[in-house]
């Protein structure tokens, strides 16, 4: 009868075969990066962004950033943020701008306010060389929230501007209807 310890080694010793069982004939691993539902598999999809894409600018730069309640003013998270992002649209020029700015509470103001967080961002990406001809702003209030919600820290997330590229102006584009903006 064979002992725990005897176990346990034959045991190893079949899970090393069975490993070096599943390399394959051009020096891989049978562990690939496929999808076991573990929390530490790769991420699907994410491996293969290319350079200048849509999904590289929200995944390597980010296009939120967010404002105290009722501030437009940039903070040093937001410029840090914007930075970035100025950098990658002056390396990517091909791109137009459409800045939406948002609020968390309803009312007249907050259309206002979001405005001017739009253009605050706007304002701060053309600093940095980002051509204003690109870019384009648009409030939205309370129209598009994250969340609704009463609690403090969960309206937060309502007050942002978020940047979205596009490959052409649409219709609520100011230079769409002829004007600058």
């Amino acid at each position: 009868m064979m002992g725990m310890r005897q176990i346990i080694a034959a045991t190893g010793m079949v899970a090393l075969g069975l490993l070096a069982a599943g390399c394959t004939s051009s020096g891989g691993s049978a562990f690939s990066s496929a999808v076991t539902g573990a929390t530490d598999d790769p991420a699907s999809g994410f491996a293969k962004i290319n350079g200048g894409t849509e999904e590289d600018f929200i995944l390597s730069v980010g296009r939120r950033v967010y404002f105290r309640s009722g501030s437009a003013d940039l903070s040093d998270v937001a410029r840090e943020t914007l930075d970035l992002q100025a950098t990658w649209l002056n390396k990517h020029p091909r791109w137009l701008i459409k800045i939406q700015g948002h609020a968390d509470d309803p009312g007249n103001r907050n259309v206002a306010l979001s405005d001017r967080r739009a253009e605050a961002v706007k304002n701060y990406l053309a600093a940095k060389g980002v051509n204003p001809q690109r870019m384009w702003i648009q409030g939205y209030g309370t129209k598009r929230k994250v969340r609704d919600c009463a609690d403090v820290s969960c309206k937060a997330q309502n007050r942002r501007v978020v940047v979205n590229l596009r490959t052409q102006f649409d219709d609520a584009a100011p230079q769409a209807k002829g004007t600058q903006g």
